[in-house]
């Protein structure tokens, strides 16, 4: 017997790193995704196998019951196979189902956007995960891979959330976010993937007094939210810029990169890499590409 489940990949709009410590964020699921394709197996093992967006296998292995009620880790200490075996060993602990009462099980993963790209791989598989052993996705991702939890509100939505951390506790409102500007914003990939467990320990590291810059980030996140003029959402999103940079104590996006551009590059989710966004009057994919940025993607080709 085949199941198989799917989760939404995600872009973090407003709020990084500071949703970390309470603050709204803004996020957006996309068209992008992975699937999850789980089928009986003997062996008391995991035969797992992941596709890239173009067919190729980016991952492949067995993992034994064993190892995972072990919790047992391989030679290289960054591997795949040490991630899958915390996250699996983590939600046997939630519900042990799937290797008690089970022979084996062959699992194979498919992303629908490049690997690269960064827009959740990590979220989809654990929303995946928790979909197919019915437990909490949220609490799987705090006791593994870490993290705000925005990206699992993204794969379990299909529209646009506003994301908080209330008491340790995820608060998703879904926002209808459709104004009529959305022909003017396109996303940028930047040629790199930022790692976002290296990227949360360096804003950690970097940490200052944040109480006052929450409630700017809150109304600004609302300011984008609720935005009927681009001039308006540009404007926010500027200033969001702004106030990380201050935080982060890093050049933006646009000052580095972009800085003759004619309207507003913003960073989305780990500055440094994955995709911007970016808002202008006129089709900015010819000024992104002569600058080396092949990838640049329309609002609608990339949002739910």
């Amino acid at each position: 017997m085949k199941k198989t489940f799917y989760s939404n990949g995600k872009l973090l709009i407003t709020g990084e790193y500071v949703v970390l410590d309470g603050a709204q964020a803004f996020a957006l699921p996309t068209k992008y995704g992975q699937n999850l394709i789980i089928e009986e197996a003997e062996g008391n093992a995991i035969q797992w196998t992941s596709y890239d967006s173009d067919k190729s296998i980016w991952f492949e292995d067995t993992i034994s019951f064993d190892s995972i009620l072990r919790k047992e880790r391989h030679d290289d200490v960054k591997s795949i196979k040490n991630t899958l075996i915390e996250i699996l060993h983590e939600a046997y602990l939630m519900n042990s189902d799937f290797i008690s009462t089970s022979k084996g099980h062959k699992i194979t993963t498919e992303l629908t956007f490049p690997k690269l790209w960064g827009l959740g791989t990590s979220s989809t598989l654990i929303n995946n995960i928790a979909q197919w052993l019915q437990i909490d996705a949220f609490e799987l991702l705090k006791r593994s891979f870490g993290g705000s939890g925005y990206d699992i509100a993204c794969a379990q939505n299909d529209s646009g959330i506003l994301y908080q951390i209330v008491n340790e506790k995820p608060v998703v409102e879904i926002v209808d976010f459709n104004p009529d500007f959305t022909d003017k914003i396109f996303f940028v990939y930047l040629n790199k993937k930022q790692n976002s467990k290296n990227a949360i320990a360096s804003y950690y590291s970097n940490q200052v007094d944040i109480r006052k810059t929450i409630p700017v980030i809150n109304q600004i996140t609302r300011s984008v939210v609720e935005a009927v003029e681009p001039k308006t959402f540009a404007l926010a999103l500027a200033q969001h810029e702004i106030e990380l940079s201050n935080i982060l104590e890093l050049a933006t996006v646009k000052e580095i990169l972009f800085h003759d551009f004619d309207g507003v590059v913003k960073s989305l989710g780990a500055w440094g890499g994955d995709f911007v966004l970016s808002i202008s009057k006129d089709d900015p994919t010819k000024y992104f590409k002569e600058k080396g940025f092949e990838i640049v993607i329309p609002y609608d080709e990339m949002i739910l």
